[in-house]
């Protein structure tokens, strides 16, 4: 079965015969199928009124806020964005009414970002929804192929500096 990218790689071998044209298609196609799972993704955190930086702040405050909630600064490095991105994105949440920014009562210093009762309601019903889109995004693969690309992603990752 061939891919949009199969016919991109049998011109390139008639246009130029001297060259190997196979990592295109692995960087095509891995290219191609981020466009295509964004997409599907920014449709599930459309529904629930989210862009997909502020679904990561929600989800990341849900899985490692703990019971106080995170700094801007640990935000941003597990969202690995600037402070500024991070700033932005805090400050649409909580305009929404889903995170609240408050200094810490320990260290007057810090300010804590955390989910508000609605914002907590939100990111649990929008996981649920990201996680069964995820699956049916994947659905070509058998539970055995998934093991193995991850393997080979994480591969490609760690060789590029991740």
């Amino acid at each position: 079965m061939d891919d949009s990218v199969d016919g991109i790689l049998a011109q390139w071998r008639v246009a130029r015969p001297d060259l190997d044209p196979s990592p295109m298609g692995v960087i095509g196609r891995l290219s191609r199928a981020t466009r295509l799972t964004e997409r599907a993704l920014q449709r599930v955190f459309t529904e629930h009124g989210l862009q997909p930086g502020e679904f990561d702040i929600l989800a990341t405050l849900l899985r490692a806020g703990g019971p106080r909630g995170m700094t801007a600064g640990a935000l941003a490095v597990s969202a690995m964005v600037t402070s500024g991105a991070i700033t932005n994105r805090i400050d649409r949440l909580v305009t929404k009414a889903l995170v609240t920014r408050e200094t810490d009562p320990t260290n007057r210093r810090t300010v804590l970002i955390d989910l508000t009762p609605s914002g907590r309601e939100l990111i649990n019903r929008a996981v649920a929804d990201h996680l069964a889109n995820e699956e049916r995004l994947l659905d070509a693969f058998s539970p055995r192929q998934r093991e193995q690309f991850a393997s080979l992603l994480r591969t490609l990752l760690t060789s590029l500096g991740d």
